[in-house]
């Protein structure tokens, strides 16, 4: 499956995919994407010339946590999809008649 240009392709491929496994994708994603820059913000704050290295020793850490959240998040959102329906108490009219009157 190629991934067209645009992004069309990268949602429709993540849409396809179980619930469990595309929130671990997204979390882990955002969550290293987030640790890779505020390390490097840091890194260059700290020393420049190892800075790219601080951003992957605070990137690959905070993707994995997004990596287990997403799996935590996809198991509630599938859990709570597979859960059935409240059922309703039958309603009094339509006990009073077996089918429908003519005319409804």
């Amino acid at each position: 499956m190629s991934i067209r240009p645009g992004g069309r392709g990268l949602r429709t491929l993540v849409r396809e995919m179980p619930v469990v496994l595309a929130a671990m994708l997204v979390g882990s994603v955002l969550l290293g994407a987030l640790g890779g820059a505020v390390g490097l913000v840091v890194g260059l704050a700290v020393h420049p010339a190892t800075a790219w290295f601080a951003a992957f020793e605070l990137g690959v850490p905070a993707g994995t946590v997004g990596c287990l959240l997403g799996v935590v998040v996809g198991v509630i959102v599938r859990w709570v999809a597979d859960a059935p329906a409240p059922r309703r108490p039958a309603d009094p009219v339509d006990d009073d008649f077996a089918g429908t009157p003519p005319g409804w």
